[in-house]
């Protein structure tokens, strides 16, 4: 879902279940002040109903749409609204999430959103788009994604090319 929607860790593990627009694979994030929508696509619109899905077969419906692997100790509680009430397990932190992330894949949490642009960087997406996606403001950072490869530069160079002559 990082990956996919681009967006910053700390967004994506505030969610709520009841935040997500399943149909239009959509979900309000607040950011900086602002909510602003996050678009994901069929690998995070697969797996979702599977992280939902509670043991009796059941779906959650509501509470953190991330959680830890078990309920809080009482000295450790944290506010009702980062509680499951299905589950009653608290919702995953950034850092638990991070170990997570690079234990089971080796990844790097808050790489995944520079990944994300830098690969719609290198299939030409305009920056544009880019900064869209990532919802940046200033085309600066958007740009430090768009590296073009090599092929895309010698595809560039045709453009340079005299016009050929019919024969």
């Amino acid at each position: 879902m990082l990956y996919e929607t681009a967006a910053r860790s700390a967004e994506i593990l505030a969610l709520n279940v009841e935040d997500l627009d399943l149909e239009h694979r959509r979900a309000p994030v607040r950011s900086k002040g602002a909510v602003e929508w996050v678009y994901w696509e069929s690998g995070t619109a697969r797996l979702l109903p599977r992280l939902l899905q509670l043991p009796d077969g059941s779906t959650r419906t509501r509470g953190p749409l991330f959680l830890s692997e078990r309920r809080p100790v009482p000295a450790r509680r944290p506010v009702a609204a980062d509680i499951c009430p299905h589950t009653g397990r608290a919702r995953l932190g950034y850092d638990r999430a991070r170990v997570l992330l690079d234990q089971y894949a080796s990844l790097d949490l808050h790489q995944l959103r520079h990944s994300a642009a830098t690969h719609l960087g290198e299939t030409e997406v305009p920056p544009q788009l880019i900064m869209g996606k990532t919802r940046r403001k200033n085309p600066r950072t958007a740009m430090r994604y768009v590296k073009p490869g090599a092929e895309a530069i010698a595809a560039v160079t045709e453009h340079l090319a005299p016009p050929r002559r019919r024969p």
